[in-house]
Order: C-alpha cells, then structure tokens, then sequence
C-alpha cells in the first residue's frame, strides 16, 4: 500500500505563491511516476502536472504551463507543486496521485494511489 498525505494548502490573493507538498510512504518511492489533480466544486478533477519516476521528465496542463512546476525528492520521498501567479481558477481542491505505470498520464483513471487533498483558493 502507498499512503499519500498533501499540504501547503491555503487562502491567497490573485498574483501569490503556494507551494505544495505530498508527503508518501510505503512502496518503494522512485518505482512509480507522481502526479497532481485538482478539483473545484461543480466540475470532474482535472490533471495539472505529472513527473517521472527520476525527474527527468515533468507535463503539465496549459492552464498551469509556465506558472507552476512539479518536482520531487526521492530520498525525502515527497513530491512538491510550486504554484505562482495564482488566479481565481486555481481555486480547488488539489489532489497528489501515484502512477504505477509511470507514463505521465492526464487521465486520473489511471493512478493507482491518491491522496485526501488540500484546499486552495485564491482570491480577488
């Protein structure tokens, strides 16, 4: 089993910084790909950025794309979702996912293991 624990979450306004964190114990960290997901009320969870088991290789949604990055840290096995330029459409829930397959999948149907969430919002 693999156990996946976000935080960092909060209340920022329009032009801030959070910096996320998913802390995950149990399997073998490095074996599987990471990624995070949000959802905000109304609407399906949506895929914002995914990383490789290395690090080598990240993807991220184009809403995010050049304002948020994905990294992580295999001996701390965490992985981290620094987010700047914050706008009112971040706000949602946001979700880190573990990808056994390790494809850098879009499609939350396919990791494996998810965490509980941390609540971001942004205000104007």
């Amino acid at each position: 089993q693999v156990a996946l624990v976000e935080s960092g979450g909060g209340l920022v306004q329009v032009g801030g910084s959070l910096r996320l964190s998913c802390a995950v114990s149990g399997r073998t960290f490095s074996t599987y790909a990471m990624g995070w997901f949000r959802q905000a009320p109304g609407r399906e969870r949506e895929f914002v950025a995914a990383i490789s088991r290395s690090g080598g290789n990240t993807r991220y949604a184009e809403s995010v794309e050049g304002r948020f990055t994905i990294s992580r840290d295999n001996a701390k096995t965490a992985v981290y979702l620094a987010m700047n330029s914050l706008k009112p459409e971040d706000t949602a829930v946001y979700y880190c996912a573990a990808d056994l397959t390790s494809v850098l999948s879009t499609r939350h149907y396919t990791y494996n293991y998810w965490g509980r969430g941390t609540q971001v919002t942004v205000s104007s």
